[in-house]
């Protein structure tokens, strides 16, 4: 009860004013949240649920959930369904700019001016992936103790870590959760399922139901019409779709499906590509904005323009797709024992992401181990801001390539 009366109480005044809103913080976001997806629920649990309430934790939980099962980039997922639940399907589209727009321009701005520099091993961007380990060490300890608080829920993710580590394919991430939620269902399906508001998502279950058609209308459609439009925009933008629409897991895991995309087909060069990898490690935002980088390697500002749609769109035909029917599915008792596998299933696979790509790729020295248990402390036990820990890891990335 007393959550239905504070999400009441929080409901803006104007549908101007839940837009400016939804622009300004996913804006701060975009501009503020480094290290990759899992660090981005963080970030967005810290300013949308503790700091302004806009959704309640366990519907964030369910939310989380929800975006991890399906394709896509699943914070920036998270981002576009909270800001349609916030201020419709405007507020969806303004938070996905907010979050997207600064690292997109910022790699647009890469492709055209830092081409011929070698910043693949700068010591700055180095710094930037060791903060990406205590970020998301960060949190993968607050979620570990929310989600899997019994050895039931531990063991589930102890599993799918290790099956994550040890299976490395694009559907390995999916088939997990499948297995997870059913594991969930087998052993909560009886679990009570306590009250929860019933959020009002703007979205009739017509539209929804057109975006699913839509999303895989597209996905059959654009490999079949790509030979008849050879050197025009749509085979871009078919790559990018296809790109967009099967990963599962989002950030590090797109790259193997981009490059596959883009250097066979001479559109970007490997050292290119690998360079604006680089780049991509030391923006703030979700990593699908290096399809901007890759599109305006490929063909300028409008090649930018549409392999970012066409990466995303994917994600918002999804969310959309998914959202109308989320709340009677939440407060079943079945779907409530899946995801509570499914939440665990989660855990284990952002322990086995912490690991790799980004242990592996960042702690490569003791030096480094001590760089990135001081970020830790300082963001676990000082409680300093993000970008204070963003900008000490990178002065303590150039520091490292001096010694």
């Amino acid at each position: 009860m007393e959550s239905n009366q504070a999400a009441v109480q929080n409901q803006p005044k104007s549908k101007l004013r839940a837009l400016l809103e939804v622009l300004g913080v996913s804006t701060k976001l975009g501009l503020t949240s480094f290290g990759g997806p899992i660090a981005h629920l963080a970030y967005f649990h810290d300013e949308y649920i503790r700091r302004r309430k806009w959704m309640d934790e366990r519907s964030y939980a369910d939310l989380v959930a929800l975006c991890q099962f399906l394709p896509g980039p699943a914070s920036s997922q998270v981002g576009i369904g909270i800001g349609v639940i916030r201020a419709g399907l405007l507020g969806g589209l303004v938070a996905w700019l907010g979050f997207t727009l600064p690292s997109v321009i910022a790699l647009v701005l890469f492709a055209f001016l830092l081409q011929g520099f070698d910043i693949g091993g700068a010591g700055w961007i180095h710094g930037l992936k060791i903060v990406a380990v205590a970020i998301v060490a960060h949190a993968i300890l607050g979620m570990g103790q929310k989600l899997t608080p019994d050895r039931n829920r531990a063991t589930i993710a102890i599993i799918a870590a290790s099956v994550t580590l040890l299976w490395q394919t694009a559907f390995s991430q999916v088939l997990l959760i499948i297995a997870a939620g059913m594991i969930g269902l087998w052993m909560y399906r009886k679990t009570a399922v306590p009250d929860a508001p019933n959020l009002q998502v703007p979205v009739s279950r017509g539209f929804a139901v057109f975006c699913l058609v839509l999303f895989f209308g597209l996905l059959i459609a654009l490999p079949l019409l790509r030979p008849f439009f050879a050197g025009a925009p749509l085979p871009l933008f078919d790559s990018f779709y296809r790109a967009g629409s099967l990963v599962f897991g989002g950030g590090h895991v797109v790259l193997p499906l981009l490059e596959r995309e883009v250097v066979p087909t001479e559109w970007v060069s490997s050292e290119d590509f690998l360079a604006g990898y680089g780049a991509a490690q030391a923006v703030p935002g979700p990593l699908f904005t290096f399809a901007g980088y890759l599109g305006a390697m490929a063909n300028g500002i409008s090649g930018a323009l549409i392999a970012t749609a066409a990466i995303f769109l994917p994600a918002f035909l999804l969310i959309i797709g998914a959202l109308p029917f989320w709340n009677s599915l939440r407060t079943s008792p079945k779907v409530q024992g899946a995801l509570i596998g499914i939440n665990a299933a989660v855990v284990g696979i952002l322990l086995a992401a912490l690991y790799n790509p980004l242990w592996t790729t960042a702690i490569l020295a003791p030096v480094d181990f001590a760089l990135a248990a001081i970020l830790f402390i300082m963001l676990v036990f000082w409680k300093l801001p993000p970008w204070v820990v963003v900008i000490a890891g990178a002065a303590g990335g150039m520091l490292i390539g001096f010694i």
